[in-house]
Formats: structure tokens, sequence, C-alpha cells
């Protein structure tokens, strides 16, 4: 290593800021977020410097540097555009034995400052010795995803039980082995999701019986979104790569399953137009079963699990039988596909409203309320509604709906699969027969679709190896 790595306590001691500046600024910012006593040199300031010196957070130097302005320091920071004053100020604080920073040139500097994921009191850092910055920052926000904002909570939860476990455990391995299986249990997702009463009621549970954290199983119901893989959520892809059993339907595809636990228990439950592998009810009690065993359950559904996804069903099994769960939502089809394909769901020339709706109600009929459906200035987006479309189109154009109204077809949205047509009311039934579309294919109908050829950016290759089935929740 170029560089020992440590943290320093610089809380209420004097730090000295050379310079003014926007690299100053950052500088500053961090120091003051750890609590230091900041001392800042520069003949002028950034409006934020400006603003915290008013506001007494840190003094200010209207001048150059002198020399005097290490005395009493524990740390400095040169960041002024003068390349002999950082050197000077860089030789002057080696020779005083004080930790000094000139920004942007490692070889100057006695320590330098990472890149910083802050989750206090959980703080981590990347360093790549100086040679890149910028390298530095990438690798930072890859790990953000895998590090949620909760953990700065779950910090702080192990420290008011600390001494109780150390009491408890009086052996550091088993003591170790117990925070490990406390960890990876239920308390730190109940931590994460603002569940912290719980969280606490599992600690006191796995102090009196280190068997109780491994009997706390919980459900996760995941939206996996439209399609493309990486338009999951932070949150999804944690959970995903940490749950004991997956239960998934057909709109999950494979690039998105083969982001799970490769050693999880897969299960399928998928739904097709009458054919079901499971019956709803019959998914809802296999949820609550396997949480009840202690395995952490992970519902994976296309899109959100909120929109045409059944997932209230579900969670409303859940709650009725005392099983924690969350919800993390996806993006639905409806933006998802809609955004892929270059057609605005609003528009201020075109659409003040959009409205989502199934293309089949329970019962296989399309009783829908067309009147409402049939007024002017909105977007309208028909989930599973490939097979009624001829009774779509005739019955909006029956309720005063103009034929040259346009219409799209997206089929298998935001993936390399993904296929646009577009024809108006009158239409697009030729265009369908013609090009035969198969589903999962979402339809929207109204002037934004005016848009599309305009505004598509999104241009999936001719060929493509991926599955037939995209996670789309229509």
């Amino acid at each position: 290593m170029d560089f020992f790595p440590i943290f320093l306590d610089i809380k209420s001691k004097r730090c000295l800021v050379v310079g003014g500046g926007t690299v100053a600024e950052r500088k500053t910012a961090s120091l003051l977020k750890s609590g230091a006593e900041v001392a800042l040199v520069s003949p002028s300031l950034t409006p934020n410097l400006t603003s915290w010196r008013d506001r007494g957070q840190l003094s200010h130097h209207e001048r150059e540097f002198a020399d005097s302005d290490l005395d009493g320091c524990h740390l400095v920071i040169a960041a002024t555009d003068q390349p002999d004053v950082n050197s000077h100020i860089s030789r002057l604080a080696d020779q005083r034995k004080i930790p000094v920073n000139v920004v942007d040139q490692p070889d100057l500097c006695s320590f330098i400052l990472p890149s910083v994921i802050d989750r206090s009191p959980v703080v981590a850092a990347i360093s790549t010795s100086g040679a890149s910055p910028v390298l530095a920052r990438l690798i930072r926000s890859r790990l953000e995803s895998m590090i949620p904002a909760g953990y700065g909570r779950l910090a702080e939860l192990c420290n008011r039980f600390r001494q109780r476990v150390k009491v408890a455990f009086a052996d550091p391995r088993e003591r170790r082995l117990f925070w490990e299986r406390t960890l990876e249990s239920g308390v730190a997702e109940r931590v994460f999701s603002g569940h912290d009463t719980e969280a606490d009621q599992l600690m006191e549970r796995a102090l009196a019986d280190t068997r109780a954290t491994r009997n706390s199983g919980e459900v996760y119901l995941v939206g996996a979104g439209p399609g493309d893989p990486d338009l999951l959520t932070f949150r999804a892809l944690r959970l995903m790569q940490q749950a004991d059993v997956v239960v998934y339907d057909r709109l999950v595809a494979k690039p998105i399953l083969e982001m799970t636990r490769h050693d999880a228990e897969h299960i399928y439950v998928g739904k097709e137009r009458d054919k079901h592998t499971m019956r709803q009810e019959e998914i809802n009690k296999l949820l609550a079963r396997l949480a009840k065993q202690g395995k952490r359950v992970l519902r994976l559904k296309g899109g959100d699990p909120f929109i045409f996804g059944r997932g209230g069903e579900e969670i409303d099994t859940l709650a009725a039988q005392g099983v924690p769960f969350q919800v993390i939502p996806g993006i639905t089809a409806a933006a998802g596909c809609a955004s892929y394909a270059g057609i605005p769901l609003t528009h201020r020339d075109y659409a003040q409203s959009v409205t989502f709706v199934t293309g089949h109600l329970k019962d296989g009929t399309m009783n829908l309320n067309w009147p409402m459906l049939a007024q002017p200035n909105q977007t309208i987006v028909f989930y599973m509604g490939l097979v009624g479309l001829p009774v779509i189109c005739r019955e909006l154009r029956a309720h005063g709906v103009e034929g040259e109204m346009p219409i799209a077809l997206v089929q298998q949205g935001t993936t390399h699969k993904q296929r646009v047509f577009t024809g108006t009311l009158e239409t697009i039934q030729e265009i369908v027969e013609k090009e035969k579309p198969k589903p999962p294919t979402l339809i929207i109908v109204g002037h934004v679709v005016e848009l599309q050829e305009k505004l598509s950016w999104f241009k999936a290759p001719p060929h493509s190896d991926q599955g037939a089935t995209s996670p789309v929740d229509f």
C-alpha cells in the first residue's frame, strides 16, 4: 500500500484550509461534517463558504497565506491555484509534522482524501492512492448500491446491544458467530425498512434464545421492473441476492432471475391466460408458509407489484397471519415501455392525464367504464389487452373517440426484443394481422403517440438471443 488507511478524530480540533474556491469548499464541507474547527485563509470565498462564515461555522482570514497560520493546527489542506504557495505549505507542514493534503498533487501530500460512503456511524473510504480520483468515485458509486442508507441505524442498534451481547457471550468466537447470524437475519431488514421497534424485539429474542433469529422469516415483495435489468432498484437487487427462496412468475425473464442467489430455492408459480400453474390463493398461502419456516422469501413480480400485480392480495394474507414483509416498488410497464418507445404519457400540448386500465377483468370480460375512457386530452394505457384489441377499438369509437386517434402497441418493452407498432383505431387491427405481435404487449391510446417517431431513442438490435418472455406486468 502506498498510504496507510486511517480515520482521524478531528472533532473540535483546528484544521486549516488555504483557498476559497469550489475545491476548498468541498474539502471544508467534509471537515465541518467531521466536527472540525475550520480556519480558512483566502482573499475571496465562494458564496457557500461566505454563508458558512457568516453563520459562524468557520473562521476566515481575508488575505494570503502566512507561515503563522499553521500554528496550533492538527491538519492542513492546500487548495489554492498557486503551485508555489501549495508547495511551500507542504514543506512547512512536513517540517512541523502536521498532516498535509495538497489538492491534486499526491507527491506533496502526507495524506490523501478518499472517496467516502457515509452511513454514519458506518463510513467506507475508497482510495486509488491519488492515481485516479475519478476511478475512486466510480467504485464508490457501485458500492453505494450495495450499502443501504439504513446501515447507519443498524450500527446504532449494534452499539445499543453491544455490552449485553458481550456479557451473554464471553467467548469471542461465540460472540462473533452470534453477530454474524443476527445481522444476516430479519433484524437487519427490519431496520432497513424502518421497523426499528420490531428489530429491537428480535434482538431481545435473540439474546434470550439464540435460535430465535434463525426462525424469523420474512417476505420481500419486489417489483422487477419492465424488463431491462438495469432498471431494478438498489433495494430490489440487494434483497434478490440474499433471499433463501425465490417465488417467481412467467413475466420474470431469465436475465433478471439470474441475478438472484444461485443457491436459493426457485419456485415457479407462473400464470397465463386461462392457464394457472398455481392459483393466487395458493401462492398467498405458500409465501406465508415459507416465511414461517424461517426463510427469507423473495416474491419477484414483473413491473410494479401494486399495479395489476395482485401484490395487495398477497400481503393481505401475510398481514393476517402475522408474517413480516416489505414491498419494494418497481417501474411499472406503462412508464418503462412508454419511455423506451419514445411516447411521453403526458404532454402539455396533448394529454393532461393518464389512465391505466387492465385489458380483461377477473371474469374474463372487458366491462370497462368506456364513457370515462373516451374523454379527450388524456392517455389510456391498457395492460393485458392484446387479445381484446378489437373490443377496445370498437368501444372507444362507439363512445365518441375519432377513428384517427393514434394508438401504439409496445411488444416486450425495454428489452432487446422490443418492437413498436403505431397506427390509428381504424388501422391498427390490419397492422396486427400483418405483424402478429406477441404478448406481453402494452397498448397506448392518445395523441401523445404522434410523438413516437420523433422521440424514439431506444433501438433494439435486429437479432437477440434473449428469452421471449420479458418481465413486464402486462
